[in-house]
């Protein structure tokens, strides 16, 4: 036993050479180091020119107080097939992390054989039985692997800003077609009841004709009034059935499935807290996302950097070997060797490589800033489109009052023979109108409710689909919290950030 033990220390003195080695190139080696970027692509102002100060449920569509709503954004965020999907590319992202992380520790393989060769001329064989054990380590001198891992990492993370940015946008769809499915039905209840005041009317004038008080050109005009109701009809009865196929896919159902019945439009209740547009970044899960991506491709500039110079890895083998199974373990090999590898020609490969990193990174950084732009423009539209919608649909009960007190007048008039019939079509078909008109408003200024809510929405937690994070990043999991805007990479002393202001 003490033999063998002394055959597996035998080269010590080959050990520490080879660890003052490494030593001296660890002294000698940094991190790669460039400028750490501080700004944001554009200016974020103090304050949005409207705001709200009711508080609101981050599930926002709580608000709306309708809870066939509620349940259909909830199976939506529970069984829609591409929010499924987005949830899985979270899982694909943190393997291929974690994947990558294993880079930075040692790698040990076990292999075993047994050879056995025949002389049949001679009638002798000779068998021969190996075990060994080879382990290899590469050294991260310039921060490569490191570097490499982390833009995983967050290209992870930004995978998952990605799924909470989808759950946003589904529950908005689902939101939104909602609404419209609801004043499709209450067009065709309201369709329905012009129809049958346009029929009592075309009665009306009929028997007017019959007796030589109207014209036949009046009940022309009124019969054709009763058919483009007839045309409305059949038009909103195709809008229904195409807005259920597209809520039933939404909420990830077959086209035939039976979904609820819309009830009234709801009321709405005032503008929601409007918050300070800093605060408002850095909860949007799409520039966190974007955020996230710039932050991986500055890692990925460093990892290009770092390839450009040289590598350093050692390697340690131990086996056992005999012509007789017993043989084993009674006598051993060991090898221990440092190596250093450094690029001399590669055809600018990987300068090529650097130069494209960073063109990728400044692609980043300008995206970043059209996604800020993108989110403030969101909501300053939302915010002043609802101020406006309000007043249109003030304006619009205001002339449909003043419509059918026209029509009253008119219709009054007509009958007692003062009055064309021509009067009292115009008063009617302005009155429709603007009845339905008010309906689409409604539902307009609902829909842009939903906007408003998108846009000022941050992550939304639910019981759904989205993976559980893992505890730590030194294995290419996800950490609990990331760096806030305009925070950039910070990685243990040594700056990862690319020049794209340059």
């Amino acid at each position: 036993m003490v033999r063998r033990i002394k055959s597996l220390f035998a080269n010590v003195q080959a050990l520490e050479t080879v660890l003052v080695t490494v030593l001296v190139v660890l002294l000698l080696s940094g991190c790669i180091g460039v400028t750490k970027r501080d700004d944001l692509p554009v200016a974020i102002p103090e304050n949005f020119s409207e705001g709200g100060r009711v508080p609101y449920d981050r599930k926002w569509w709580l608000e709306f107080d309708d809870p066939q709503l509620q349940t259909l954004v909830e199976q939506a965020l529970g069984g829609n097939l591409s929010l499924l999907a987005a949830s899985n590319r979270i899982a694909e992202a943190r393997a291929i992390a974690a994947k990558a992380g294993g880079d930075l520790l040692p790698q040990a393989e076990a292999a075993g054989s047994v050879d056995s060769v025949r002389d049949h001329r001679r009638g002798s064989s000779a068998d021969s039985f190996v075990l060994g054990i080879g382990a290899s380590y590469e050294i991260d001198l310039w921060g490569r692997l490191d570097a490499t891992r982390n833009s995983l990492v967050l290209e992870s993370e930004a995978s998952e800003s990605d799924y909470y940015n989808a759950v946003a946008d589904l529950s908005a769809q689902v939101a939104t077609v909602w609404f419209r499915l609801s004043e499709a039905l209450l067009q065709k209840d309201l369709l329905h009841r012009q129809q049958q005041t346009n029929s009592k009317l075309l009665e009306l004038i009929t028997t007017q004709y019959r007796f030589g008080r109207a014209q036949a050109a009046d009940v022309l005009q009124q019969t054709q009034l009763v058919e483009g109701a007839n045309a409305d009809l059949a038009s909103v009865r195709l809008d229904i059935k195409l807005l259920n196929h597209q809520l039933a896919a939404l909420v990830g159902t077959i086209p035939e499935s039976e979904l609820p019945a819309p009830a009234l439009l709801p009321e709405l209740t005032a503008l929601p807290v409007t918050p300070l547009p800093a605060d408002l970044l850095l909860k949007r899960p799409d520039v966190q996302s974007r955020r996230k991506k710039l932050q991986a491709a500055d890692y990925r500039v460093a990892a290009a950097v770092a390839d450009r110079l040289p590598r350093l890895s050692i390697s340690a083998d131990i086996s056992t070997g005999g012509s007789r199974s017993s043989d084993l373990f009674s006598d051993w090999f060991t090898s221990l060797g440092a190596n250093l590898l450094g690029p001399l020609i590669d055809g600018e490969k990987r300068a090529a490589e650097v130069t494209r990193t960073r063109a990728v990174a400044r692609q980043r950084y300008y995206e970043l800033g059209q996604t800020i732009l993108n989110a403030l423009v969101e909501v300053e539209d939302s915010l002043i489109r609802e101020k406006e919608l309000r007043n249109v649909i003030a304006s619009q009960q205001i002339q449909l009052r003043l419509a059918k007190q026209t029509i009253t007048q008119v219709t009054t008039r007509y009958r007692q023979g003062a009055e064309e019939y021509q009067r009292v079509l115009l008063a009617l078909i302005s009155s429709q109108n603007l009845e339905r008109q008010i309906l689409t408003s409604h539902r307009q200024l609902l829909a842009n409710r939903v906007e408003l809510y998108r846009a000022l929405s941050g992550r939304i937690d639910g019981t759904w689909t989205a993976p559980h994070r893992q505890p730590d990043r030194q294995s290419g999991a996800i950490p609990e919290s990331s760096p806030q805007l305009p925070t950039l990479l910070q990685q243990k002393g040594c700056e990862y950030a690319d020049t794209a202001t340059e």
